[in-house]
Order: C-alpha cells, then sequence, then structure tokens
C-alpha cells in the first residue's frame, strides 16, 4: 500500500489536478446526491431553508419581471431551480454530474416543471440563448484556477443580455483563519463515501498563502490501486473581486454577505456579487 500512496505524499503544486473523477465517479456521485439531497446539512448543497431564503431575496432583489431568463450554473439536482421556477422565472439549470442532471430531470417531469437542464462543464457547454440572469451559489467559483474563473467571467458575460445580471457567492480569507496544515486518515473497512470496496484515506489541507488559495486533498487506497481527489478553494477579496470583474467587462457590481441578502461583514466568512453587464 505504501507504493500505491507513495507518489502522492508531498505537497502538490497550486492547482494540480487530482487523478480521480470526482463529481461524476460511479460511486461517490451517490453519495454527492445524498449529500444535496439531505435538508438538514451544509454538504453539497445548503440546507433547505437556507437555499428556500435565497431563493425568496433573490427574487425580490432580481425580480422574475425584469430577469426573466435565469441560468443556473452548478444546479446539481435542481434544488434551487425548482424554486426559482415556482417564483417566475424560465429556468435552465447546468450540472456536470450525469447522476444529479438525471435526477433534475426526473424530477422536473413528474411534477411537470417547464425547466431546462443540460449535462456539462459551464467552461465549455454551449448555450443556445441569452439570459438575464446567471446564477453560480455555494463558493462553486473559487474552486477554478485564476485562467478558469477568467474565462467563465468572459463566458458569462457574453452570455448574459445588456443590463443582465451574474449572481455569485465566494469564500473570504476569514473561513480559513486560523485552520493549519494538518493530516488524518479513516480506514472504513465495509467501504464509505470515496469507494464501495475497503479503503484507507489520507485526508490533508494544505495552504498557499500567497494566493490565498487552500487544498483539501484525498489520497483514497485501496486493494490494487489508489487516486488522488484535490479540491481547491481560492479565497476572495472586494478588491481583487472589482478587479476580476471590470477585466471581464461588467460595468458595476454590489457587494452582499450572503446570497439570502445580508449586508457585509468585516469579519465575514462569504461574499456575494451582483455584477451587472
Amino acid at each position: 500500500m505504501l507504493d500505491q500512496i507513495q507518489p502522492f505524499m508531498k505537497k502538490p503544486a497550486l492547482y494540480a489536478p487530482g487523478t480521480a473523477k470526482f463529481w461524476d465517479d460511479p460511486h461517490i456521485s451517490k453519495g454527492m446526491l445524498d449529500a444535496h439531497l439531505n435538508p438538514d446539512q451544509d454538504a453539497a448543497s445548503r440546507k433547505r431553508g437556507t437555499i428556500r431564503e435565497s431563493v425568496r431575496w433573490i427574487a425580490e432583489a432580481f425580480p422574475p419581471s425584469r430577469y426573466r431568463a435565469l441560468l443556473d450554473l452548478g444546479c446539481g439536482p435542481g434544488l434551487y431551480a425548482e424554486d426559482f421556477h415556482a417564483a417566475g422565472y424560465r429556468v435552465t439549470g447546468v450540472d456536470l454530474s450525469k447522476r444529479s442532471i438525471e435526477y433534475a430531470q426526473a424530477s422536473a417531469l413528474s411534477k411537470k416543471l417547464d425547466i431546462r437542464y443540460l449535462r456539462g462543464d459551464y467552461l465549455g457547454v454551449c448555450l443556445p440563448e441569452q439570459y438575464d440572469l446567471v446564477t453560480l451559489i455555494y463558493c462553486d467559483f473559487g474552486v477554478l484556477p485564476d485562467s478558469d474563473r477568467a474565462k467563465l467571467l468572459r463566458r458569462v458575460y457574453g452570455w448574459l443580455r445588456s443590463g443582465g445580471c451574474l449572481l455569485f457567492d465566494v469564500f473570504t480569507p476569514a473561513a480559513y483563519a486560523g485552520r493549519e496544515e494538518h493530516r488524518d486518515w479513516e480506514y472504513c473497512a465495509n467501504g464509505g463515501f470515496w469507494s464501495e470496496k475497503p479503503y484507507l484515506c489520507l485526508n490533508s489541507l494544505y495552504r498557499y498563502e500567497e494566493e490565498s488559495t487552500f487544498l483539501r486533498q484525498h489520497i483514497v487506497a485501496v486493494q490494487g490501486g489508489a487516486q488522488c481527489i484535490n479540491i481547491w478553494e481560492h479565497t476572495f477579496t472586494t478588491g481583487e473581486l472589482a478587479r476580476d470583474l471590470a477585466a471581464a467587462g461588467f460595468r458595476t457590481h454590489r457587494l452582499y454577505g450572503d446570497v439570502t441578502g445580508n449586508p457585509v461583514s468585516g469579519d465575514g466568512t462569504t461574499l456575494c456579487v451582483a455584477a451587472f453587464k
């Protein structure tokens, strides 16, 4: 087993990819869907009550009478999308996970909801129309490397109609304040979240201070092999957000403390950004 995990034991270079299909792994995606659908925990999705509160605020601040066509990036199994539809938006959802998109499509069909779902990476997916409001919720923006974030902002700018809005949230450096680099491990004799087979998982947190970026790494060793899952998280200051939005062409933006519309707090762990074309 040491031979299997030895190649992964050094601190990776910034934004080095892992070796595993995390979002669409046949086994892991089952656990991810379960986490999305658990209404009482902030995991793959936020708690159900928070989702409803977010949609209520978004519908008041960016009403469907003005922002009719809504694109939900990273829509998962459609939790926000269905609430957006109920609030009066015309909704398109995009997600990379086959399992999540299939769940969302089946749910919309069973409830007779006119929601369009597309499976794909939003850095490459082709979209046939323009939108009034684009959402990217639960800090997904920060998992991307610098160049991909810039590319996504340019793509979203192109998808928006004049006057349209991109609404997204990010973590601030306060989210990782006081969290030291560390390693721990777990052994699951009967399988678990990372594999249906017995496995040993080595968990690490790495800090990249100058880049304000953090890595949660999971090395999963099973009989016959090992895989590495790297989950990156860049944290943002207000100045960095303003710079990157201006570079992508956005004319102005507003800041909130979170996606329920709370005011910005000096020690808050999140920021919500509404950027206008």
